[in-house]
Order: C-alpha cells, then sequence, then structure tokens
C-alpha cells in the first residue's frame, strides 16, 4: 500500500461502472466445458461412501484454505486446519487437537460461506467474515501493522505496488472511501450495491451461476473495502457463489490451489482487467480455465476414492495384516502408475519397516490373493503393481 498517485484510469473510474459485459460467444465452449465436468463430479461424489464424502470434503477445504492464504504469501499450519475443520465436519482426526485462534476462525469462515449458502450476505455479515481472518491476538503479542477489523478501511488511499521504495510500481488503486464531486459513490455506498446485486442474481435465470461467481469474486476484490484479506474474502465468496450455482454444502475442489497453481497469471490477470474497460471477457476466460482445471483435478481424486473403495471391497475377506494393508493402500493412492518401476521387496521393506525376508514373503501372499500382479522384466528383482479390479 502506497500513497503514490496514479494517472491510471481504473475500471471503477468508468462511467458506468459496475455495469460489467463479457462476450458470451467467446466463453461458450469453456463454459459448456466446465458445467459438464460439474456435472460428472457432482455425479460421481454422490456415489461415494458417506464417510468418503466427510473425508473428501475435509481435504478439499483444507487446500482451499492454506493454499487461498498462499495465494497472500501467508504460510499456515496444515495440521492446525485440519484439527480446526475434522472438529467441525465430525470428521475422525488421527493426530492431536493442534488448532489455533487463527485456524478456527479460518475454519468458521470458510464453512459458514460454504454450508450457509442459501443466507444472503449482509455487511453485517461480511463484517464477521473478515473479523474471522483476524482473530484477537494473545496478550503481549503485537503486530507491525494495525488493522482495522470487521469495519471497512481508512480513508488513506488504498494501493496495491510492488518493488523497493525508489522503483515502486503500482498495480493497482480501489475506490476512496469517501464520496466527492469526482466520486459521487462513497465505499459503503458501493459495498452495499455489490451485495444487494449478490443477492438478487441469484434469482437471476439470465445469468450463468459460474459467470456470477467469475464476476462477484472480480467486483469485490475491486472494492477493496477492508485493511486487509480482501483477496482471501474474494476467494470465499467464489466458493460461496459456487455453493449456491451447485446448491449443496458439500465441497469436492479447492478453486484456491488451482489459482496458487498460477498465482502469477492471477495477479497478472486482475491488474489488466482492473486498468481497462468494462468488458471483462479477458477475466472470464482466465475464471473459467481455472475452474476446468480445478474439476478435472477434483474428478481424478473421486477416480481414485472409487477404484479404492471397489478394490477393498472385492479382498473384504482376504484377511491381510496390518503390513499388506499399509502397502496396498501406499499403492492405491499412488493411481493406475503405481510405483515408478513397480513394488519390489526393497520398496515394501523400506515402506513397512520389515525384514527383507517377511517382505518377500508378504508379497507372495499378495500375488496369490490376487491383490497384486507381476510386471514383466522383472531382472534382478521381482516387481509387483495392483491388480487393479475389473467394474
Amino acid at each position: 500500500m502506497s500513497q503514490m498517485a496514479s494517472q491510471t484510469q481504473w475500471i471503477w473510474q468508468q462511467n458506468a461502472w459496475p455495469a460489467l459485459t463479457w462476450d458470451s460467444d467467446t466463453l461458450a465452449t469453456r463454459l459448456r466445458e466446465v458445467t459438464q465436468l460439474q456435472g460428472t463430479l457432482l455425479g460421481k461424489a454422490g456415489a461415494t461412501a458417506n464417510a468418503t464424502k466427510a473425508e473428501s470434503q475435509l481435504n478439499a477445504l483444507l487446500q482451499n484454505i492454506v493454499q487461498s492464504s498462499a495465494i497472500e504469501g501467508e504460510v499456515i499450519n496444515v495440521e492446525s486446519v485440519r484439527s480446526s475443520l475434522a472438529t467441525r465436519l465430525g470428521v475422525k482426526n488421527a493426530g492431536l487437537n493442534t488448532a489455533t485462534a487463527k485456524t478456527e476462525g479460518l475454519a468458521d469462515l470458510l464453512l459458514d460461506a460454504t454450508q450457509n449458502y442459501h443466507q444472503p450476505l449482509t455487511l453485517a455479515r461480511l463484517y464477521q467474515w473478515h473479523a474471522y481472518l483476524f482473530p484477537e491476538k494473545p496478550e503481549g503479542e503485537f503486530s507491525l501493522t494495525e488493522i482495522a477489523v470487521g469495519e471497512l478501511r481508512g480513508e488513506e488511499p488504498m494501493q496495491v505496488v510492488s518493488g523497493p521504495h525508489q522503483k515502486r510500481k503500482l498495480h493497482f488503486q480501489a475506490p476512496p472511501k469517501n464520496a466527492s464531486q469526482e466520486y459521487p459513490r462513497s465505499l459503503e455506498e458501493q459495498l452495499n450495491e455489490f451485495l444487494n446485486w449478490l443477492q438478487t442474481s441469484a434469482q437471476d435465470t439470465t445469468l450463468d451461476p459460474i459467470l456470477r461467481a467469475a464476476q462477484a469474486h472480480l467486483w469485490f476484490v475491486t472494492l477493496h473495502p477492508f485493511d486487509d484479506g480482501n483477496g482471501r474474502l474474494a476467494r470465499v465468496i467464489t466458493d460461496y457463489t459456487l455453493a449456491q450455482a451447485e446448491h449443496q454444502a458439500i465441497r469436492f475442489y479447492a478453486m484456491a490451489a488451482s489459482i496458487m497453481e498460477e498465482r502469477k497469471g492471477y495477479y497478472d490477470i486482475l491488474e489488466s482487467t482492473q486498468k481497462g474497460g468494462l468488458d471483462i471477457t479477458p477475466w472470464m476466460a482466465w475464471f473459467l480455465e481455472r475452474l476446468r482445471h480445478t474439476l478435472a483435478a477434483a474428478l481424478e481424486r473421486i477416480d481414485t476414492v472409487l477404484i479404492k473403495a471397489h478394490f477393498w471391497q472385492t479382498h473384504a475377506q482376504s484377511s491381510l495384516n496390518r503390513h499388506q494393508t499399509k502397502a496396498l493402500n501406499r499403492l492405491l493412492d499412488e493411481g493406475p502408475g503405481g510405483f515408478e518401476g513397480g513394488l519390489t521387496a526393497a520398496k515394501y521393506k523400506n515402506l513397512t519397516k520389515v525384514s527383507k525376508a517377511t517382505a518377500t514373503r508378504h508379497l507372495q501372499e499378495l500375488l496369490e490373493k490376487g491383490c497384486l500382479e507381476k510386471l514383466d522384466g522383472g531382472g534382478r528383482s521381482t516387481k509387483y503393481q495392483i491388480n487393479w479390479p475389473k467394474f
């Protein structure tokens, strides 16, 4: 943030802001692909057992929280987040309870957004979401910067800059807080306009719900209403609107993880869009591509879960010991490709911490029970892979 002056005309300075437009024909193919993937994922996810659904949801929410923070350069303890989520979702947590005030707030935020998607996002609720991001610090702990929590940012210009002090580059400047002759609408007025649109657009049958999510993300992050946390809240609003689009609270994918993979592209497309006109077709296309990537990755995970479940149903009566079960689960988690070079007695020994003789015996038993099959060209060591059951 900086007090640098800017000659750039930002998107919110356009006369017709926030009347955003896009070329539907340009987006049609991408949107169709995303919609089909979304339907396939929800269908397959519905076929999984309840316990598996809960674990899948926990993992998706976990990715969302950790990766959304990582996009902003903040490292969150994964096990602490998992502990907070597991408690709320009723999922057994194998580790100790390592939740913190920070991770408790992050879990409350995302779960409120996705599980209570049918409730309108009011200004009071948005302030509560912001407060979840910044819980009170323990007594004696200080921060270099003071953040106004659960209220709008101050009157100083809100700017996003990078680079050393003498060569700072201005990437974005948000609308001013107070109305003036030049900018007749205050930040609070613009934010209320956004929240009203968010509520009424949910029933707009002429607006595709996925494109609505993309529009909501850009609109909110452009307003930049808070001192900090605007990007994370924009991504939570994306999850909120996507949950509304799917009419279900259970989340099986984490778009924040996909955005993190293209973090530079994310900031680049935001910057170019916010410096442009009201036609946001490039932003919409970028959003759809990231969502397509997110859904495809989630489908791969669901396929692995279903195959794994079928494998264990097939071998429910195989009387396997805990070492064999551990090795098979590890192989199944690797997917159809399995371990590079196949599973050998040496790899089994290292994985399960048994002797080489025991490893060889265990592998032979798994071969006889139909859990494994030999790979061709074994060489000096016999190599195995999962004997995938046929559906």
